[in-house]
């Protein structure tokens, strides 16, 4: 069986049908949903890219792999979906975005040549890139933001489009007159992109998917990772007027809750993100942008659908549509994502199984406490293999998909590290300070907050909005006192023992006196004569 693992970058949990969005509409997302499973109460294990995507990619907590915000590098030798993959005889392969940033030092300390095939896997997170593209291909006073080559800006030249970075002037900028109009400016959200819808990021990703399938041999992974809807906020015709102010949900947030923010919280809600999200203008023209986007990757979708039935590929192809976080939107005064309400830290999940064990599922939802680490044992095993528990921390969903009701997890964990950020600075936090946990038990999330802040606390069940931080208060400290003890037991866990399995544990359990190590033996007649006939008999020389 093959596995088709989708990610979208930035795509909110309720933004589709399937999810009972009131307006954008999501038939593919639907049809996949249909045939499959969707996982309601699913959590990133960060609400940050490059970090959330290391914990998909390892199947490991973002503690335990260490990448905990863009920029940080994953260690070499970190294990990886490839390294589990192809061991039980599959290929894994990229298409789209890791957003992972490599360890030089590492791979130089180790004579890790990048061009080499362990090289270049370790620079990709152990995936074999049929095409990677990160998707911010911007260039300011200082330089371009990303130093890797645009394999995208190369196919828009080759499409004609010119200029030096097409990726901005035309996939990412429409038009006002005679000038460029950035889709930088979220002024211009409601502006066409200056492209043929054909050639957008979106269509070229899978057309690439496309290509790939039409390639290989089984069996084979493939992570088509989706840049959209990711900021810029901009999209082609006609997906750029399907939706309009009259679309905008109302946000959820309250006066109250802006007043009485914790301190960490209120740092976020005085951010730029947060002061341009705060203008109704710029949710009035963001929001039908962000909707167009993802109508767009819903066509996509269509297409790559299409293409499986087509070729009779759905009969033996997993397909999973997931995130790597979502977008507040302006939800809780804040933009962009960081933080652990669901409009950020909660993400779609629908799986596809199309193997007969999974019948009897299809169509249906499932409410268990779901993490992003989730789908590396969940690959692991559909590929025919056990889950080496000692590096995965995630836990296979395929019984969820037979209609099983597996022992399951008490509680989700996602975490952030923002010691580079403005915001750590402006709560005079050491690099150490500025780090923050979630742990959720499916009615009260709790985020605890270094640096000596209060814990926030949120009671789902009551206030399902998440406006009322309960942290403050006296009577809620048994809840807090409970949630801590959890995040206590979570933080002892097994996590750094990767090199020794369960199997070599129970190996090495008792074979001492088999090999002939008897240690503090009396006289030896502690144990049977078998085990120390080595140990006895006559002496063949005396040097005394």
């Amino acid at each position: 069986m093959n596995i088709l693992f989708i990610m979208y970058d930035q795509l909110r949990f309720d933004y589709l049908s399937c999810a009972e969005h009131p307006v954008l509409k999501t038939p593919n997302f639907d049809r996949v949903a249909a045939k499959g499973v969707r996982f309601t109460r699913a959590y990133t294990q960060s609400p940050i890219c490059g970090s959330a995507r290391m914990s998909f990619y390892t199947g490991r907590y973002v503690n335990s792999h260490g990448a905990a915000r863009n920029g940080f590098p994953i260690r070499v030798g970190e294990i990886t979906l490839g390294d589990h993959l192809r061991k039980l005889g599959y290929g894994c392969h990229l298409i789209g975005k890791t957003h992972m940033r490599v360890d030089a030092e590492g791979m130089q300390r180790l004579g890790l040549q990048p061009d080499s095939i362990i090289g270049a896997r370790q620079a990709e997170c152990g995936f074999d890139a049929w095409v990677r593209d990160d998707g911010l291909w911007a260039e300011g006073k200082d330089g371009a933001y990303d130093p890797l080559p645009s394999p995208y800006n190369k196919y828009l030249k080759e499409q004609g489009y010119p200029g030096d970075n097409p990726w901005h002037d035309h996939a990412n900028s429409g038009i006002d007159g005679d000038d460029i109009a950035s889709g930088w400016f979220m002024q211009n959200a409601d502006k066409p992109a200056n492209i043929r819808e054909e050639d957008s990021e979106t269509p070229w990703l899978t057309g690439e998917a496309i290509k790939f399938m039409e390639q290989t041999d089984t069996p084979w992974l493939a992570h088509l990772s989706y840049i959209k809807p990711h900021w810029p906020y901009i999209v082609p015709a006609p997906y750029h007027d399907m939706f309009g102010p009259d679309d905008v949900p109302p946000a959820n947030r309250s006066d109250a809750e802006r007043a009485e923010a914790h301190p960490v919280l209120k740092s976020f809600m005085d951010n730029k993100i947060a002061a341009a999200f705060q203008r109704d203008d710029v949710r009035a023209k963001v929001i039908p942008a962000y909707m167009g986007l993802i109508k767009q990757c819903d066509d996509q979708l269509g297409r790559l659908l299409d293409h499986l039935e087509e070729t009779g590929r759905d009969k033996d192809t997993m397909i999973v549509l997931t995130s790597d976080h979502g977008d507040y939107l302006g939800d809780h005064w804040i933009g962009e994502k960081d933080l652990f309400h669901d409009a950020s830290a909660r993400i779609p999940m629908i799986i596809y199984d199309p193997r007969p064990e999974a019948d009897g599922t299809r169509g249906q939802t499932c409410d268990a406490l779901v993490e992003g680490i989730d789908l590396a044992a969940t690959f692991v095993e559909a590929a025919g293999g056990d889950v080496p528990t000692n590096i995965i921390e995630g836990r296979s969903l395929l019984p969820w998909l037979r209609g099983e009701t597996p022992e399951w997890r008490e509680f989700v964990i996602s975490e952030t590290d923002y010691s580079v950020t403005p915001m750590a600075e402006k709560l005079g936090l050491a690099d150490d300070e500025a780090r923050l946990f979630m742990i959720f038990d499916g009615r009260w999330k709790m985020v605890h907050a270094d640096g000596g802040f209060r814990p926030m606390l949120y009671d789902l069940e009551t206030d399902p909005n998440e406006l009322v931080d309960l942290g403050g208060g006296a009577e809620h400290a048994a809840e807090i006192t409970r949630l801590y003890g959890l995040l206590a037991e979570w933080s002892r866990r097994q996590s750094q023992r990767v090199a020794t399995s369960k199997e070599m544990l129970a190996g090495m359990r008792g074979s001492g006196p088999g090999k002939g190590i008897l240690m503090f033996m009396v006289d030896g007649d502690e144990l049977p004569r078998e085990f120390t006939e080595k140990q006895r008999g006559k002496a063949k020389a005396d040097y005394t």
